[in-house]
Order: C-alpha cells, then structure tokens, then sequence
C-alpha cells in the first residue's frame, strides 16, 4: 500500500514477525533443475510502517576455501615472531548456479519520497520462480567448502537497518543408478607377498566383487570375495565404505577422506581360506554422489582389504556412486529384497506352430534288429477255442531292445526331408 497524501507516519514503526515459508517443502524432499519454487513472505506490523522496499533474492553458489600449513618467518622485521609459524596463503573458489531477484511490492510508490507504507496488522506478499533448466550442483557441506542455495527476503526501510530472513533451500541433482554403466559389475583382485626381503612367510591374495556401481542410501550392499592365506600370520578381512571429498581452488586440489561404515569377517588361519557370498554393508545415509561440480567433487567407494599383523594391510577399492533413482532392473540381485538374478532369456522364445510329434517306436528298431531278437512264436492250435471261452488276459513276451542311443546320423534315411521353421523373439 502505498503512502497516501498527508500522512507521515513514523519511520520506526515497529516489525513484530518477518518470515518466510515455502510451499512443498516437506513433500518434495529436495528441488531439482526446472522446478519451480513457491511461497510468501509473511510480515507482522505493530503499526503503520514506511518501507522503501521489500525485496526476495534466491542465490545458489559452490564455494571451496582452506588456507595452507604455516610457513616459517626468520626476517628481520619479524624479529619479534622469528622462529614461529604464519598462516600460509588462503586459496578460495567459488562458482554460482542461481541468482534471481524479486521485489514483492507490487504497486509503484507515491509521492517523491518513494516510499511505501504498510498498515498495522498482518500482511502476506506470495511469490515464485523457476530454477534453471540447466544441471544444478547437489546441496552439500563439507569439510573445506559447500554448495548451498538459499531464499532470503530483505526488508530496507528508511534510517533503521535492514531486516532480513533466509531459508535454505535444498537442492538434489538426481542420479539413476538404472543406467548401464552403473549396473555393471566391480572385480578386483590383488595378492602381496608377506615378509621382508627374503624371509617372506607367503603371500595372501584377495579377490573381491560387487554386483553393480551404482546404489543408493539405505542399499545393503553384498559383498563376495575370496580371500586365501598361505602366509604364516593370522590375517582378519574386513569392509568399508569411505567418502572422498575433493576440493579445487587457485589450481590446488585439497582431499579429505572418512569412513562412513564398516564390517568385519573372522579371523582366517595360516594356510587357510575364507568366502564371502554376498556379506552385506549398509549404505548410511549420504549426500549422493557430486560429479558435475568443478572445485568440488564428492567420491565413494568400497574398500575391502585384510589386516595382516606386522605388515601393510591388503586392500582392494571398488568404486561406488550414490545415486537417488534406484534399481528397479531384474538383472542384479537386491540383497534388501532377497531377489535373485534369474535367467530370463527363455522367455523370449516361442513354440513352433505344429510341434514335431516324437518318433514311433516301430520306426527306431528295424525289421531285421526285430527278427534277430524275437523268436519265433507258434500260435496253439485251440487259440481260436480259447480266445471264444472265458476272458483272459494273454501276454505275449517281447524282448525289444532298448532304443539306440541319441546319433547325429540316421541310420535309415528316407529321402523325404521335412522342415520346418522355428521363430525366435529377440
């Protein structure tokens, strides 16, 4: 509303609730590229107020910063500090994904003052936009940087400070883990020798495989490996899934590295071996995988290694992606939903229209192989009489040998050849 002729309120008129609320927020659990973010600004007046202006900003950036280990000072003119340790070069990146600014007065002010003027009460000022259509980077906080996307209204009246207040919004990049690079299968292996120099107690080798790459949060994942110690210690396998966090800032990368779970297998003897068929690690939950960012990347992966007392541990990594999309295949087996991986190939087959019914009998044993192995047989003279009397069962004996076995080649060709098409489904 807008200041009216003749009335000059106070400047300092006093804001008892300034808020901001967002539409969907616990629905949608995240907004992605394209969506289109709704709410209102909520404003509480104990009295009448001037306003030059309220304003919404929705701003998104990525922003990466660490300073380097301290560096030594022997100068004179830090005489006073010679000897100790400064701070090194702080290194620091940023990169933004949103800006949009709104104003949320709609009327033009009157008068040359330029200014508004709001009535005592309570007073709602909705407002929405859209995201870009573009990739948005995945809202993440890290060790030595984040990526963050918040909504900020600003109130600026004359004289008095600005008041504002924000809210984060959070942002997921969707990852479908049904892609086929992430369905594949991981295997490794690798073997170390045990000992030093040459008095080496054996090697112990380790092979290690997962089902695909890609999972999501809450996933067990199954976990086979085949584990083999011809060394003279007792070595204990063990699992675990670790997160890698890169950062890039003035052409210097910086890394932190934390393990997120873990499992552990029993204890394996000198000269002894150990499976696993599908031992399952629980993915906790995580931010999904950040690969499109340039100073910030977000890593995981699968580290199956074995703990050898006295020695470097034997470790294997398998790399992982987190996705949010998650495996809906037939083809890779779920341990969460106990599904196995089943052979479906044959359903893509059809029956022929008329089946080929199976060979007679009479036709597999010839005339001569039948002569040669059943007697003759002399018919009673009272046959005739007998067969006219009570009924009776009469049984001849047959000696018929077994059926020649299965052969690429007819012994009896005939020179009638039939054929007959089968269609496959592909």
């Amino acid at each position: 509303m807008a200041a009216g002729p003749g009335l000059v309120p106070a400047a300092g008129g006093k804001v008892k609730a300034l808020a901001l609320m967002l539409e969907d927020e616990a629905r949608r659990g995240g907004y992605s590229s394209g969506d289109t973010v709704s709410g209102q600004v909520l404003v509480e007046l104990a009295g009448p107020l001037l306003l030059r202006a309220l304003r919404l900003e929705a701003t998104g950036r990525a922003w990466a910063a660490w300073r380097k280990g301290s560096v030594r000072v022997s100068s004179a003119r830090a005489r006073g500090a010679a000897g100790r340790g400064v701070p090194g070069p702080r290194r620091e990146a940023e990169v933004r994904y949103l800006d949009i600014r709104q104003s949320l007065l709609r009327q033009p002010p009157e008068g040359e003052d330029g200014l508004f003027l709001l009535e005592a009460g309570k007073h709602e000022f909705p407002f929405s936009f859209q995201l870009p259509q573009e990739p948005l980077v995945t809202s993440f906080s890290g060790k030595y940087g984040s990526i963050q996307y918040c909504v900020k209204a600003i109130l600026e009246r004359p004289v008095v400070p600005d008041q504002s207040v924000k809210r984060e919004l959070q942002v997921i990049s969707h990852v479908d883990v049904n892609s086929p690079a992430l369905l594949m299968p991981v295997l490794r292996s690798q073997e170390k020798m045990v000992g030093c120099w040459f008095f080496t107690s054996g090697p112990v080798s380790l092979s290690a495989k997962i089902e695909r790459k890609g999972y999501c949060n809450e996933e067990a994942i199954p976990i086979y490996a085949e584990i083999e110690n011809c060394s003279s210690r007792l070595i204990v396998p063990k699992a675990a899934i670790f997160q890698t966090q890169t950062y890039l800032a003035s052409g210097k990368t910086k890394t932190f590295r934390q393990m997120l779970a873990n499992v552990r297998g029993n204890p394996i003897a000198s000269g002894s071996t150990d499976t696993w068929n599908g031992k399952t690690l629980k993915i906790p939950p995580v931010t999904p995988s950040i690969l499109n960012c340039c100073i910030i990347r977000v890593e995981y992966s699968l580290a199956v290694y074995i703990h050898i007392p006295g020695a470097n541990k034997l470790m294997i990594e398998l790399p992982l992606v987190i996705g949010t999309i998650p495996c809906t295949g037939f083809s890779s087996r779920n341990s969460s939903t106990g599904q196995f991986s089943v052979d479906m190939s044959w359903l893509a087959l059809t029956m022929p229209e008329h089946p080929e019914a199976p060979p007679n009998y009479a036709d597999v044993v010839s005339e001569e192989e039948f002569s040669r192995h059943v007697p003759a047989y002399s018919q009673p003279a009272d046959c005739e009489e007998q067969l006219c009397g009570h009924m009776f069962a009469y049984i001849q004996e047959f000696r018929f040998q077994p059926p020649p076995l299965y052969s690429e080649i007819d012994p009896h060709p005939t020179h009638i050849e039939e054929t007959q098409s089968v269609s496959f489904m592909l």
